[in-house]
């Protein structure tokens, strides 16, 4: 027999409108009446209706994470570490705890339109967007308006690891963004210092703000070096292993004096290392590689990566914390992440 909430309610001996309060967290109840509601709901196994609830609150108790590959190590230590901070503090019981979903993109502008739309309809409590954002007018455009609906119906907006989106303006709750362009700079300047000049690039994609900015950080240490790093020396594509390993043997096609390789991430990097050693080249002692991120596998890859570190599971946590208001926004709303260089064995000087 299904149990209603009139059921919870005498058996907790109060009236239906104060168990509802007590699930739904939307009024004053005194601790000891507040627990022997909790009591009669985990007795009687008594579940909520979503549905019903969130149409008659502003928000349900679902919250949305957004990642475009949830097998990538780097979105799958930021959803992990958000969904356990979102359910942090909560009894377990019917009253407090959200329940945390991860949406997979696919790396799809048009899924995550779609899945915030989903989320809209379900009256999400908060959504937390990981990862960078597509640079299209369009797309941009269309995101700033459906976090803005989002917004006005009471959704919390968290960005994670991307910058804040145009035209969105408060619809964002906070944004923590990640120091992109410092740790590409820091990469290449530490190749630099080693006596590195003819250094090939592997890209994400194009579209992509995270990629911009690694670049960008990239040429902005060769133009201080007053080096040119023309186009040949850099090839696009997606963020796997794949990429970086047909990638590098373009960019030798391309120069086969080149003396080091940096890859847009760390997964990049490992296809880069294993095409050099397909080709009989050493790393370091041949030529040099360096990735990005520090997934934890970098620590272990042969020889192990040069890369940049950044804090993944800390901005995840934040983040979850961010979505359910237990942590104040950052001043302005934005909070930049900075990276650790992490100098290992699979960079050295060039040789000659």
């Amino acid at each position: 027999m299904t149990v209603t909430l009139a059921d919870v309610a005498a058996r907790a001996r109060v009236s239906p409108a104060t168990v509802s309060r007590v699930l739904n967290g939307n009024y004053p109840v005194a601790a000891s009446t507040r627990e022997r509601v909790l009591r009669a709901v985990d007795e009687l196994d008594y579940v909520l209706n979503g549905p019903a609830s969130a149409l008659a609150a502003a928000t349900s108790d679902l919250v949305g994470i957004l990642v475009n590959d949830i097998a990538d190590p780097f979105f799958g230590i930021m959803a992990g570490a958000a969904q356990h901070a979102i359910g942090e503090g909560a009894s377990g019981r019917a009253g407090g705890e959200k329940l945390a979903v991860v949406c997979n993109t696919g790396g799809s502008p048009e899924r995550e339109l779609t899945y915030l739309t989903l989320l809209q309809r379900q009256r999400a409590a908060a959504v937390v967007l990981t990862g960078g954002a597509v640079e299209d007018a369009d797309h941009i455009a269309a995101m700033a308006a459906k976090l803005a609906r989002l917004a006005d119906a009471g959704t919390r907006v968290v960005l994670c690891g991307r910058p804040p989106v145009p035209a969105a303006g408060d619809a964002i709750a906070a944004a923590l963004t990640f120091d992109n362009r410092g740790g590409g700079r820091r990469l290449t300047e530490h190749l630099l210092t080693l006596g590195h000049r003819r250094i090939g690039y592997v890209a994400g994609p194009a579209e992509r703000t995270t990629t911009r900015h690694r670049l960008e950080g990239h040429r902005a240490a060769m133009d201080a070096a007053g080096l040119e790093h023309p186009d040949r020396f850099t090839v696009h594509g997606p963020y796997d292993r794949r990429s970086g390993y047909d990638a590098t043997l373009e960019l030798l096609r391309r120069d086969p004096d080149l003396t080091a390789i940096v890859a847009a991430n760390d997964t990049v990097a490992l296809g880069a290392c294993a095409a050099l050693r397909d080709q009989g080249l050493r790393i370091p002692d041949d030529i040099s590689v360096a990735g990005f991120d520090d997934l934890p596998f970098s620590v272990d890859a042969v020889p192990a990566l040069t890369t940049v570190r950044l804090p993944l599971y800390e901005a995840g946590a934040r983040a979850g914390r961010l979505a359910t208001g237990t942590e104040a926004p950052p001043p302005g709303g934005i909070a930049t992440i900075g990276g650790e260089l992490m100098v290992r064995e699979s960079t050295g000087r060039p040789r000659g």
